[in-house]
């Protein structure tokens, strides 16, 4: 089918939105793998190591979520400022090679894996660097992609007209591309390159993420509920202030562990618990207001505002997805009295999956529904079997693997914490524990349940458009 849109912005933010969906079935993929050897360690031993597949599933979630936020600018662009966007070859350019660059670096981690201990290792197979373990080459490639995605940014919104979410977008931008590259910093001090590193792995999330998310659920608000653009831009502006403060403050609650000042136990512990508080406010507030709407225009004989039922339902679970995830998950182990006995356990990688998939996958794959809307030009979207399926097997799954997880790492605070005194020999008695194993276990298996749920969702995406429940 012939596309709908008639901006080519658009057209780009499906492209970058169709490697999102296959960088996330891979992710998922490298996950199910690493499950498995966890539990069974000689899986692919020697062939593909946990290592490299922990490396991959980690790095591909980072990038997928990346490739959708970009696509979710380009596609909302025209839309806010009234106009095509500036430098859109230029931006195809950027795809391009983005893309390019994407794959030369995933088919390095699979096939080289590991390099010696040198400066080209750095350069081009990994900078060793959890989360951040893209070669040199390949963060500049990175930095440039990202600086043309700015500029034409910034250049449509000065062109068109400015509205609130694009002036929060567009500030956003900024701080986005900045902390990226405090990333690029090395320096032979440990403490001193993990502060660095801290900086681009949480702030770089837990602010610039946060406010971007906040202004895609503006903006998605407004499409699908005819939600009050005063009342959204309102809380976003309470979500800048709160989540950049909130955001830098917050990141104290790692500096402890890398050697500076014990007073970062209690400020990052408070602040970045509030971080997720604006978004909450903002879906209550608007969907308070839409039902009120929605129940007189019930009364008259009206139909409902709502256009697009697979969209608005991953918007919900993001609300309240977020507010679990990032702030109840993290908060309960992030607390310094807490910490001391769970970091470095698998309550950091319950919080984890339960924070990525509520703050952002959920809003993300929501994007990708609106994308689907524009692009068949369907005039009211309504859930299939399909979507349905796909987004309560996600849901369910992920958060089982995060109960499993917690269990684990429960079982691991009480044997390799609290009994042993978290020593090398209470870590390897944990990883026998019936607790911890049973835990593994389970998330190996709701690993599977998101991982069916997710071919749910492409063939939903795929074929959602061709539906005869819409109405055109």
């Amino acid at each position: 089918m012939a596309s709908n849109l008639k901006y080519e912005s658009q057209k780009l933010g499906i492209m970058y939105f169709t490697v999102a969906a296959v960088l996330f079935g891979a992710q998922l993929l490298m996950g199910l793998i690493a499950a498995v050897q966890f539990i069974y360690p000689s899986f692919l031993f020697e062939l593909f190591d946990f290592s490299v597949a922990r490396m991959v599933h980690i790095n591909a979630l980072v990038v997928w979520m990346l490739y959708a936020m970009i696509g979710s600018v380009y596609f909302l662009l025209p839309d806010e400022t009234g106009i095509e966007t500036v430098g859109i070859k230029l931006g195809k350019l950027g795809f391009y090679v983005l893309t390019a660059a994407v794959t030369v670096v995933v088919l390095v981690y699979i096939l080289v894996q590991v390099g010696p201990a040198s400066e080209s290792t750095i350069w081009l197979i990994n900078e060793g660097r959890e989360y951040l373990e893209a070669p040199r080459w390949a963060d500049l490639g990175i930095t440039v992609v990202v600086l043309i995605f700015v500029y034409n940014t910034f250049a449509t919104a000065i062109k068109g007209e400015r509205t609130g979410i694009m002036t929060v977008i567009m500030a956003d931008l900024m701080a986005l591309a900045g902390l990226y590259l405090a990333g690029m910093f090395f320096t032979d001090n440990v403490s001193v390159d993990q502060f660095w590193w801290w900086w681009v792995i949480h702030l770089w999330v837990e602010a610039t993420w946060e406010v971007f998310v906040g202004a895609l659920a503006a903006w998605g608000l407004i499409k699908m509920i005819g939600a009050r653009r005063e009342v959204v831009e309102m809380w976003l502006w309470i979500e800048v202030a709160m989540l950049f403060g909130s955001g830098i403050l917050g990141l104290g609650h790692h500096y402890f562990w890398i050697g500076t000042p014990e007073y970062w136990w209690e400020i990052g512990a408070l602040f970045s618990a509030l971080e997720p508080v604006p978004l909450v406010a903002m879906f209550v507030h608007v969907v308070y207001d839409w039902g009120k709407e929605t129940g007189a225009k019930h009364a008259e004989g009206q139909e409902a505002t709502q256009n697009n039922s697979p969209a608005f339902a991953w918007f919900v679970t993001n609300a309240f997805g977020n507010f679990l995830g990032a702030g109840i998950w993290g908060f309960f182990h992030t607390l310094p009295q807490v910490n001391i006995y769970t970091h470095g356990t698998q309550f950091t990688s319950a919080h984890g999956h339960l924070a990525f998939f509520g703050a952002y996958a959920t809003i993300l794959i929501g994007m990708f529904y609106l994308g689907v809307q524009g692009t068949n030009g369907i005039k009211a979207m309504r859930s299939t079997f399909a979507s349905k399926m796909a987004l309560g097997l996600i849901t369910f799954g992920v958060m089982g693997m995060t109960i499993s997880l917690t269990i684990a790492g429960y079982g691991q605070v009480l044997v390799e914490r609290a009994q042993m005194g978290a020593t090398w020999e209470g870590y390897f008695v944990s990883q026998d524990a019936l607790w911890f194993l049973q835990g593994m276990a389970w998330r190996l298996a709701m690993g599977v349940v998101t991982f069916i749920g997710f071919v749910y969702l492409i063939l939903d995406l795929l074929t959602i458009g061709k539906s005869k429940i819409h109405t055109r």
